[in-house]
C-alpha cells in the first residue's frame, strides 16, 4: 500500500494511492497533480548514516568506518514532495544524495538483526542534500552540511513493508533535470537493514514514525538553484524537488571546514 499526505480543497487529508489517484478515507479521489504533498510521515527522530557504500566513500577519497557512521538529520530539514529547496547563498558545493528511507513501524529496543523486519512499518525516498563544503572533517558530524532547513526531502509515499520483497535489492537513481547523475542499488549497502537497527537499538529507543536514512552510492555532483531533482527507488515512486536561491537578506555563508589534524593518544 502506497500511503500519502496531501492538502486538497482546504483540508489536509490522508489517503491510499489507486489506479493513479489518491483516495482519501472518505473515498473521494484527487489527482495528484492537484494537491499540496505533506510529509509521508512526522518522524520523532531521524538518524542518517555516511559512507554506507564502499563506491561513495572511495569518490570523497574517505575511509569506511568499521562501525555505522550515523548522525542526526534535524526534523527541521525535512521537505515532502515538489517541496523547494534553498540554496544557501555563498555555497560552493552542494549535491543530491539518493537514499531508501526505512520507516519504524513499532518501537523497538535491543532487537536483534534476525528479528528486525518485524519492526519495519514501510519505506520511502530521501534526499540527503549536503553543502560539501562543511563536511570534510570526518570525526566531526555533518550537522552544518547537511542540516540545513528544507535538506532532508522525503517523500512521496509511505509504502508498507509488505510491498517491498527485498529492501536489499532494489536499484536508486537520481535525475537532474532529467539527465541520470546517480545510479547504485540497495545490494551494495555496507550495513544493511537490520545490522542498522540492531546497532542502533542497543543504545537507543526507535519509536514508531522514526526514520532511518541509510546512505548512497556514488554519483554526486553539483546542483543549483533552478535544477530540478527527481529521485527514484524501485517501487517507492519518485521525489522530486527543484533548487531555489535563498533570499538576498541571508548572509552569505563562507569558509570552508578544515581538515583536523589527528592527535596520537598514548593508552
Amino acid at each position: 500500500m502506497k500511503k500519502a499526505n496531501f492538502r486538497a480543497k482546504g483540508r489536509q487529508l490522508s489517503g491510499v494511492l489507486q489506479e493513479g489517484m489518491l483516495i482519501d478515507f472518505a473515498g473521494e479521489a484527487h489527482h495528484p497533480e492537484d494537491v499540496q504533498w505533506l510529509l509521508p510521515v512526522n518522524p520523532g527522530k531521524v538518524i542518517a548514516l555516511a559512507l554506507n557504500y564502499n563506491d561513495h566513500a572511495a569518490e570523497l577519497n574517505l575511509t569506511q568506518p568499521n562501525d555505522p557512521a550515523l548522525f542526526w538529520k534535524p526534523n527541521t530539514s525535512l521537505l515532502p514532495h515538489k517541496g523547494s529547496v534553498i540554496y544557501p547563498r555563498g555555497a560552493k558545493f552542494m549535491h543530491y544524495e539518493v537514499e531508501l528511507a526505512a520507516i519504524i513501524g513499532r518501537n523497538a529496543r535491543r532487537v536483534k538483526a534476525k528479528d528486525a523486519y518485524d519492526y519495519i512499518g514501510g519505506y520511502t525516498i530521501a534526499n540527503d542534500l549536503v553543502v560539501r563544503d562543511f563536511v570534510i572533517n570526518t570525526f566531526r558530524p555533518p550537522i552544518r552540511g547537511k542540516g540545513w532547513d528544507t535538506f532532508g526531502p522525503l517523500g512521496p509515499y509511505y509504502v508498507t513493508a509488505d510491498e517491498i520483497a527485498d529492501p536489499d535489492n532494489l536499484s536508486l537513481y537520481a535525475y537532474v533535470n532529467d539527465e541520470l547523475r546517480q545510479e547504485g542499488t540497495t545490494a551494495d549497502m555496507i550495513f544493511k537493514i537490520p545490522e542498522l537497527i540492531e546497532y542502533i537499538s542497543r543504545f537507543m529507543t526507535l519509536e514508531a514514525g522514526d526514520v532511518i536514512m541509510t546512505g548512497t552510492p556514488k554519483g554526486i555532483s553539483h546542483v543549483h538553484p533552478g535544477d530540478v531533482m527527481r529521485l527514484q527507488v524501485e517501487g517507492l515512486g519518485e521525489l522530486i524537488n527543484d533548487i531555489l536561491m535563498e533570499t538576498e537578506d541571508a548572509e552569505p555563508i563562507t569558509g570552508e571546514e578544515d581538515k583536523e589534524k589527528v592527535i596520537q593518544v598514548p593508552l
